[in-house]
């Protein structure tokens, strides 16, 4: 594995999310100095924190899968995620309803799950699931740390008997068609491939190795953590400092001071210049491009991922149906891919995550409130609606998901919301996010692996960079891999010296309409805003 040559003794972190965060931790573990700056005034980026009147909304990602791996994060400093973070494991994981009025509750557990399975759809569709069950378990043995847990330099790195064994279980196939081997339950088949959306791409054009995400979501188990996902952010700084990690909030890096192929130094916004030994940029990969001069060229240029609109809606009564995540199918399937990813248009019937955060934790709204986040997938502006078009497009589409809502028994949604926040792809463009979506780069066949974006930049040999526009990819688990994977590029993988400690600095959401975070010392509280 390439490692950035020469002295790496203070290294900058450009970005305070998940993966900046999780790199952060896994350097200190091995006796780095490490600065984060972040333009925001807290931790978290895409997993981030407002507060919406008496409502505490995440409005970054609501489902966590796989917290060992930021486990993996807290222990590179002597810490864990269980001292910081309250998880809760989620039964069922989600509930899917369709169309027709059944539903489904989807269990991560293999007994609860063929039950439910049998009972929806009969015996032969439960022995399937078992059989899928275990295909979905070999699959992330024979992916995890061959072709998602490590750091490639060159395609040829994919030549090893864990690709034998991949193509052998039929990860080169299309994901569709491999999941209905096992079961032809049109509903079923719903449940373990709309993940591929995740990964930006049809189940019916996916590699079948893209049902890796369906064994995290159904599987591997789903957590919600006290307080929401933020508090996930908000426990790695505290971790971080504690290991004696020095942040910058509100403090947006504007330029690398270069010299002799490496860089020197990182210019901030306010004129400040801290000097450094490495670099990893953790920010959108354009922003990244942009501080370090130059975009890698590509035989095609890159492809992004579908959008979102989300409504963050405080309400004065919530819906027995709904579950902590819930799945609310359309009839259309295919269709609404292809609206998505090729022909830009609306979804012209639905499918929604609705996510009810306040189901496990009814803090985060005020007494006897409930919260609802509605997530309606949209296409990403290259393809469809130009971010100033949802200027006028995005109350007028609010309006069709309430009413949408309404149709599939929310009865007096419309009429329930005290608070809301409305999220589009013109949002997403002013964040920063390419293409008007927070979910970057497509996992296409050419955007995985070995070709997805790399996390070392040609001609600066100390800039590293992580987050999910490069290897492995988008998503929680991955982001943290992410992290962990530009850290190994700095120190080798190999442990040295310990974490440095320094009192704890305590990192919590504060009342503001904006995403914040306030940093409290044994002095008391500073705002640094």
């Amino acid at each position: 594995m390439r490692t950035v040559p020469g002295p790496t003794d203070h290294v900058v972190v450009v970005g305070a999310g998940l993966s900046g965060l999780a790199c952060a931790l896994h350097l200190l573990g091995s006796g780095r100095r490490v600065t984060v700056v972040e333009r925001d005034d807290g931790p978290g980026g895409r997993a981030g924190h407002v507060r919406m009147g008496g409502f505490e909304v995440d409005t970054g990602p609501t489902v966590l899968t796989m917290p060992h791996l930021a486990d993996e994060a807290f222990a590179a400093v002597g810490d864990s995620l269980a001292r910081h973070v309250e998880l809760t494991p989620l039964h069922p994981a989600y509930r899917a309803s369709f169309a027709d009025g059944t539903s489904l509750d989807v269990h991560t557990d293999g007994e609860a799950m063929e039950s439910a399975v049998r009972e929806f759809a009969g015996p032969a569709e439960a022995a399937g699931y078992r059989e899928l069950r275990t295909w979905l378990e070999r699959l992330y043995r024979a992916q995890m740390r061959r072709f998602i847990d490590t750091n490639f330099d060159s395609p040829f790195q994919l030549l090893h008997p864990d690709l034998a064994r991949l193509a052998a279980l039929g990860g080169f196939g299309r994901l569709d068609s491999r999941i209905g081997r096992f079961i032809s339950d049109p509903r079923l088949r719903r449940i373990f491939s709309f993940q591929a959306l995740y990964a930006g791409v049809t189940p019916a054009r996916a590699l079948a190795a893209y049902a890796v995400i369906a064994y995290m979501d159904t599987v591997a188990g789903v957590w919600f953590p006290k307080d929401g996902i933020h508090a996930l952010p908000r426990g790695m700084a505290n971790a971080a400092a504690g290991a004696g990690a020095d942040f910058r909030w509100s403090a947006e890096a504007t330029s690398l001071e270069r010299s002799g192929g490496r860089v020197r130094a990182v210019h901030l916004a306010s004129g400040e210049r801290i000097a450094c030994d490495a670099v990893v940029l953790t920010c959108e990969l354009s922003t990244a491009h942009r501080l370090v001069g130059r975009t890698p060229r590509r035989p095609v240029g890159l492809r992004h991922s579908p959008s979102a609109v989300v409504l963050h809606a405080g309400t004065d009564r919530t819906w027995p149906g709904l579950a902590h995540h819930t799945l609310s199918f359309g009839t259309a399937w295919e269709s609404t891919f292809d609206e998505l990813t090729r022909s830009g248009t609306l979804m012209s019937d639905p499918s929604l995550l609705i996510t009810r955060p306040t189901t496990h934790d009814p803090a985060l709204a005020p007494p006897g409130k409930h919260l609802h986040y509605v997530l309606a997938p949209c296409p990403n502006t290259d393809v469809g609606p130009s971010a100033e078009a949802w200027r006028d497009l995005g109350p007028r589409y609010r309006d069709s998901l309430v009413a949408e809502l309404e149709r599939r028994g929310l009865d007096g949604f419309a009429d329930s919301v005290q608070e809301e926040m409305l999220v589009t792809p013109l949002d997403w463009t002013a964040q920063g996010h390419a293409a008007g979506t927070p979910f970057s780069v497509s996992h296409t066949f050419a955007q995985t692996g070995p070709f997805r974006p790399r996390n070392l930049v040609r001609g600066l040999e100390n800039v590293v960079l992580a987050g999910c526009g490069t290897t492995p990819g988008v998503g929680v688990p991955t982001v943290l891999i992410s992290g962990k994977l530009a850290a190994a590029r700095v120190t080798g993988g190999v442990r040295g010296g310990g974490p440095r400690t320094r009192p704890v600095q305590r990192i919590r959401p504060v009342p503001r309409a904006e995403r914040t975070a306030a940093v409290s010392t044994e002095e008391g509280v500073h705002d640094p805003s």
